[in-house]
């Protein structure tokens, strides 16, 4: 069941949300299972999970803090983000007045509460997993309902592509995060780098 909640009471809040905030931190499926060690886990997770910890560390910092975001992906049995398990949990705990929305789709607007939490005025700084699948849908989404969409390099991931159309030859995961990087950016995504951090929630 998708919901949009605060922290730590999760109280349904989406109906009452202003709608002022300029600026979100989106934290797309940073859960434990995309951060297991390989193979489970997101080949670049050693690097992705201390950068996406470092932007949140610093969004929370930030004055006045950006809307911090957190989305949860929801497997059915059996998954490895099998709702309630290990797997399904949030890497980084969200704090009193952070959001955490639960889907089940790519789109993290699709069927979610997103929509009301994020005005389509606001600027979205999106990091998280997995770059082509969550990362370009919902980047998608944000772009067609009017936001402008910031995607951090070296804080998005996913794992080696298997070609089946070509005899099976495996695309490696660094490949295909530089590919969908290029195609979102196409798109009219603005890309950011690490180095940016600290002026990332900053008025620019």
């Amino acid at each position: 069941m998708s919901s949009a909640e605060t922290t730590p009471d999760s109280s349904v809040v989406a109906e009452n949300i202003d709608d002022d905030s300029k600026r979100v931190l989106l934290i797309l499926d940073v859960q434990y299972n995309m951060l297991y060690d390989p193979p489970a886990g997101i080949p670049a997770g050693a690097t992705v999970g201390p950068n996406i910890a470092s932007i949140l560390a610093r969004a929370r910092a930030a004055v006045p803090p950006p809307r911090i975001v957190h989305v949860r992906n929801s497997g059915d049995a059996g998954e490895p983000d099998e709702t309630g398990t290990r797997g399904w949990e949030l890497v980084n705990a969200p704090l009193p007045g952070e959001y955490v929305v639960d889907k089940r789709k790519n789109n993290a607007f699709a069927g979610t509460e997103l929509g009301k939490i994020i005005p389509p005025t606001a600027e979205i700084i999106m990091v998280g997993m997995q770059s082509d699948f969550c990362i370009r849908a919902t980047c998608s989404a944000a772009l067609s309902r009017g936001n402008e969409v910031l995607l951090v390099r070296g804080a998005h991931a996913t794992y080696d592509r298997v070609e089946y159309h070509n005899h099976g030859l495996i695309t490696s995961a660094a490949e295909v995060e530089k590919e969908i990087e290029g195609e979102l950016e196409e798109a009219g995504v603005i890309m950011l780098e690490m180095k940016d951090l600290p002026g990332m929630f900053t008025d620019r």
